[in-house]
């Protein structure tokens, strides 16, 4: 059937070349035979009127020469009842120009008031079905292929660059993730370094402090008790010191925060299903307490989906408004006709309601999280 469509139109030339041909052995005078020169010329005729659609276009004006050299024997011989065939090899020199005007198919028309055994009211209504069949096919079908054909050519290039920005945005989100665990990484080795600055030498000095104290306890008490005291005083400072280097050198909640989801991103595409985040507004405006809040029922809500949805993606969004978060975790999985609270539903509205948010859950099509959390 799909064939048959895209080659109707050959169909329909050979429909009208056989019809006027068996009209041209009609109108011969009765009781004359049909010399075998006649046959001829009309098998050739049709022989190279038939292949005129399947051959490469640089051989079709040789093929129209031919058939035309066949055609005018057929009228040398005074079989002028086969005229109607002539109109075909006009029609079909006009194809080969697909730049012609439309109005140019009607010009052939006048020439059924050529003379001839044929009935001019005949010959009209043929020419001028001639004509309608090659107008529909040179300039109706062609240019709706022509556009079918851009149509394909317009969504190939948005398939392709939809490809890219969704590569573009992958790379996009594995770089983040990449300088949010390097900024991680050189904030602890910065912490290290300062714990090893400050604290070995305050510990060292109080490991000699207390050796020369052990060798005086007995023979100078006092003094060996002022030793201690004083060791006591600079590990007091020391631990001061360390706890003022955790506050300062600590890495911001929402930087682990964002990393940690980074790499759920990563874990579930690892395991098949491509995982996606997208963040809208400046992030830094949410506290550590909603940050836990997201951070805890992300995880669960993407267990759920890996576990019970069979879903081949999930999409996790952050929009930070004015006083308020939304975060969204959807899946495009078989969803969940009834939503039973359990130990993991139920802790995540727990979770929600504690911090003075809202939480919905939406099971079509897939299954949707979504949290309103307060700034």
């Amino acid at each position: 059937m799909e064939r048959l469509k895209n080659h109707y139109f050959v169909l329909v030339r050979l429909f009208l070349m056989v019809t006027f041909c068996a009209y041209g052995f009609v109108e011969r005078p009765e009781n004359t035979q049909v010399s075998a020169w006649v046959l001829f010329l009309m098998a050739m005729y049709l022989a190279s009127m038939c292949i005129f659609e399947i051959v490469p276009r640089k051989y079709r004006f040789i093929l129209l020469i031919m058939a035309s050299g066949f055609f005018s024997a057929l009228m040398a011989l005074g079989e002028t009842g086969f005229m109607l065939l002539g109109f075909v090899i006009v029609y079909d020199f006009l194809s080969l120009f697909e730049s012609l005007d439309a109005k140019i198919y009607l010009i052939p028309v006048v020439g059924f008031l050529l003379p001839g055994p044929i009935n001019i009211v005949t010959r009209l209504i043929a020419v001028s079905l001639t004509a309608i069949v090659y107008l529909q096919h040179n300039y109706i079908i062609r240019s709706y292929k022509k556009q079918m054909l851009e149509d394909t050519i317009n969504e190939q290039n948005l398939k392709r660059d939809m490809q890219q920005k969704e590569y573009a945005a992958k790379m996009e989100q594995r770089k983040s993730m990449i300088m949010a665990e390097n900024q991680i990484l050189e904030e602890r080795a910065t912490l290290s370094q300062t714990l090893h600055d400050k604290l070995g030498h305050n510990i060292n000095g109080s490991v000699y402090q207390l050796e020369a104290a052990k060798v005086l306890l007995s023979k100078d008490p006092e003094k060996s008790g002022n030793i201690i005291q004083a060791v006591i005083d600079q590990l007091r400072s020391g631990m001061d010191e360390i706890r003022g280097i955790l506050r300062k050198e600590r890495p911001e909640k929402r930087q682990l925060a964002m990393l940690q989801l980074y790499k759920l991103c990563e874990d579930c595409n690892g395991k098949g299903v491509q995982t996606e985040l997208s963040t809208e507004g400046d992030t830094a405006l949410i506290s550590d307490a909603i940050w836990e809040v997201i951070l805890d029922n992300a995880f669960e809500a993407i267990s759920n989906s890996m576990k019970y949805s069979k879903c081949s993606r999930i999409d996790i969004s952050l929009f930070v408004m004015n006083q308020r978060v939304r975060v969204s975790i959807a899946d495009d999985g078989v969803g969940c006709p009834e939503i039973k609270d359990g130990m993991g539903i139920s802790g995540m509205r727990q979770r929600v309601r504690e911090c003075g948010g809202t939480i919905t859950f939406e099971t079509d099509p897939g299954f949707t999280v979504t949290m309103l959390l307060p700034l």
